[in-house]
């Protein structure tokens, strides 16, 4: 069978050693006899691999002392409501950045629960920019202030962490945690889905700051309070437990990359090297700011789009898939997560690269 390069936004591709290791050790775990699909979740040899992937995700991303770690399930999504539903505490208003169909979804939750404030909104642009810092509108008695730092539809990127004065930051990192450092003492809860940078689809990692724990909304579901968590380990109920495992899996893969700073030259590398190759053709373009584009996603259009069909046929048979745009966006997108090696990139370029000599008029 032919090996792929797999652009796809999500689920994405995994680290070939990470999916070498896993089937290996996917009918006895350690010697153990079972899978770890078949552990108690309360069991030893659970417990030690759960334990590790926390320990390690905290050393990668230097995850102070006052921050909790928890290994959730409903996706990204899910903390669209459990954000005002927990973060609230006896406020009545929060601050939402508007960039893109992320932050949108975002938003429509959190006005069930909320007042919103669009501190900021690039709409007007069709999303293909991000707000200065002094285009937003923040309101300083706000519960707290969410933004989404990667869109990954429009592939869209802040250049910087958004100031707040005080008021807790939230941040959906669902399409950038782990690809390059953050000074996570800035947010007070960063969540993301599993399925672009973490593992496989099915876990939800949250960070939060510990005094941020406790104080929900009247009625909040025992499911949606992240005090039930905190308080058992992230196992009130039974967890994801292989999604878990293979998050530790690529933890440890990433540590031995060099960790996040060695993970974010790498990725450095290939974004240079797909925007350069967009950039330098009259044949493709990129429809994104150059100071707002995404590392982790990227957007581009051919210069004739009765071509893209052509694109994606003649890129499939190269073994480069799942290289359609959104439905809203159009075009191309090439996701390249920690996961896509560098000479994935490249054999796009070069395919690129030989797909306009022979297509361009």
């Amino acid at each position: 069978m032919t090996q792929v390069y797999n652009f796809s936004a999500g689920p994405a591709m995994l680290p070939h050693d990470v999916l070498v290791r896993a089937q290996k050790e996917i009918t006895d775990w350690h010697g153990a006899g079972m899978s770890v699909m078949e552990m108690s979740h309360r069991g030893k040899e659970f417990i030690s691999i759960a334990e590790k992937a926390e320990a390690d995700l905290r050393n990668l991303m230097t995850i102070p002392d006052n921050y909790k770690v928890l290994f959730l399930q409903g996706g990204a999504s899910s903390q669209f409501g459990m954000i005002p539903m927990n973060l609230l505490r006896g406020k009545t208003q929060a601050d939402y950045i508007n960039t893109g169909a992320w932050s949108k979804k975002a938003i429509a939750e959190a006005k069930r629960y909320c007042d919103v404030n669009i501190a900021a909104s690039t709409e007007d642009s069709s999303f293909t920019t991000t707000p200065t810092q002094a285009d937003l509108k923040l309101n300083p008695g706000a519960a707290y202030v969410h933004y989404t730092p990667n869109e990954t539809i429009g592939g869209v990127e802040f250049p910087y962490v958004p100031e707040t004065n005080g008021v807790p930051l939230v941040a959906d990192m669902s399409s950038t945690i782990l690809s390059r450092e953050i000074d996570v003492s800035k947010f007070a809860l960063i969540y993301a889905g599993a399925q672009k940078n973490i593992g496989p689809a099915g876990l939800t990692i949250v960070i939060i700051r510990e005094d941020l724990i406790g104080e929900t909304l009247p009625g909040t579901p025992a499911m949606f309070d992240y005090k039930n968590f905190s308080d058992n380990d992230s196992m009130y109920n039974t967890p994801p437990t292989y999604g878990w495992y293979l998050a530790g899996l690529v933890f440890e893969w990433l540590k031995d990359k060099g960790g996040i700073a060695g993970m974010a030259e790498i990725n450095q590398r290939k974004a240079t090297a797909l925007y350069d190759a967009i950039d330098g053709s009259s044949f493709y373009a990129s429809p994104v700011a150059k100071d707002s584009r995404s590392w982790m996603n990227v957007p581009f259009t051919l210069v004739d789009s009765e071509l893209d069909s052509v694109f994606l046929a003649e890129a499939k048979e190269a073994s480069l898939v799942t290289l359609k745009g959104h439905r809203s966006v159009g075009g191309m997108r090439a996701s390249i997560y920690n996961a896509m090696p560098e000479e994935g990139v490249l054999a796009l370029v070069e395919f690129m690269a030989g797909f306009e000599k022979r297509h361009a008029k």
